[in-house]
């Protein structure tokens, strides 16, 4: 059985072909430019190949990628396709789950698109191309916002007048849901328990931390938005509201300019002043740059924070997981975050944590709280609800 993992943004189409008997990706690639001087690119059985293409939308793009899966001989004929599965960003408070696409949730997407306003209308073109092209497949979306739907609502509250709650929908909502819900799937099944307390370490370009129990979201940092929570690549994190007036009273911006600057110019970009990513931050301390290392520190310490938080809210954690790009793959990070959890008795092996892009467990024999490395996989995630879905209707 196969299935379509989709992520389409304002200009772009993501994808992973799955063969799900075996949940292995038979093919994978990336539309870029969409509407402008299109490109595509495509991996599959070891090869890869790149071409320029005039892409006017997005049904230009489904159209060429079901055809080169065809003229690739990836599959036979689009009868092997047997679902599509949809990344889709905010479903609000409405959508707990994963679910079927009807009119409804297209309907919904782009009612709540004042919510993402650059990724829900991007979602519904993506859907609206598949269903152009594949009217009779079965398309299933899956919404970064689900997993954290099951917070209470003292949590997900502001202490804000709650007319804006009522009225406007001011609330924590938390995003990376499906990753953080792929990495508490993945280490249950590991560890054979449900009754986990996980400490879930979503932490790339973007990052989110989530506390999870049984199974279900308790907390998670970020917020209303995807800017809240710790410091990222280019996102400030947590800062104070009242900085927005005052900048711009100074600078002479408005609000949404100064929005823009704590999303796309803060973070580690905005400390470090030469970039958001902390390879090059790492490379920058090593060559003695005092405002890289200032940036890490900041960096560590945001995320230090946020899994002390939680480890108090758990009333401690029987596991810590780093996921994505940082988590992943920065050895120094992953060991200064947990030298700065000492205290509470975390420890990990140093050789265990020489590890790049793979899953292990990390923590020392002495730990008081298991410690892994799990790389994350939301398309697979996409996959397997789609998956669920074909099941369901026989």
């Amino acid at each position: 059985m196969k299935i379509l993992s989709i992520n389409t943004g304002s200009s772009s189409l993501k994808f992973s072909l799955f063969e799900m008997n075996n949940e292995e990706v038979i093919a994978s690639g990336l539309f870029e430019r969409i509407g402008l001087d299109g490109v595509y690119t495509i991996k599959y059985q070891g090869q890869k190949i790149k071409e320029e293409v005039e892409l006017k939308n997005h049904t230009d793009a489904v159209k060429i990628l079901l055809e080169k899966l065809i003229s690739l001989e990836i599959i036979k004929s689009l009868d092997e396709i047997d679902g599509v599965g949809h990344r889709l960003v905010h479903g609000k408070d409405k959508y707990a789950s994963s679910v079927i696409i009807t009119d409804e949730v297209v309907n919904d997407l782009l009612a709540f698109k004042d919510f993402a306003p650059l990724h829900n209308p991007a979602n519904v073109l993506g859907i609206e191309a598949f269903k152009e092209v594949l009217p009779n497949v079965l398309m299933v979306g899956v919404f970064d916002t689900a997993f954290h739907q099951t917070m209470e609502k003292e949590t997900y509250l502001y202490p804000v007048p709650y007319e804006w709650y009522t009225k406007y929908g001011v609330r924590k909502y938390g995003f990376h849901g499906t990753s953080h819900r792929y990495i508490t799937e993945t280490i249950t099944k590991e560890l054979g328990r449900k009754d986990l307390k996980i400490i879930s370490c979503h932490i790339g370009n973007g990052g989110s931390i989530t506390a999870v129990k049984d199974g279900k979201c308790v907390d998670t940092s970020m917020g209303f938005t995807p800017l809240a929570g710790i410091m990222m690549g280019t996102r400030s994190g947590d800062v104070d509201p009242s900085i927005i007036p005052y900048v711009m009273e100074q600078e002479g911006l408005n609000a949404s300019e100064v929005v823009n600057d704590l999303n796309k110019k803060s973070g580690l970009l905005g400390l470090s002043g030469k970039s958001s990513d902390m390879r090059d931050v790492i490379s920058l301390i090593n060559e003695g740059d005092e405002q890289a290392k200032l940036a890490f520190n900041k960096y560590v310490r945001c995320v230090t924070d946020y899994i002390a938080k939680y480890y108090v809210l758990l009333e401690g954690a029987d596991v810590i997981c780093f996921t994505a790009g940082v988590g992943e793959n920065s050895i120094p990070v992953r060991k200064a975050v947990c030298e700065n959890l000492r205290c509470l008795g975390i420890k990990i092996d140093e050789d265990k944590n020489n590890i790049m892009g793979e899953s292990a467990k990390i923590s020392s024999d002495d730990s008081s709280c298991l410690v892994y490395v799990i790389p994350t996989d939301e398309e697979l995630m996409i996959a397997r609800d789609t998956l669920f879905f074909l099941h369901q209707n026989g």
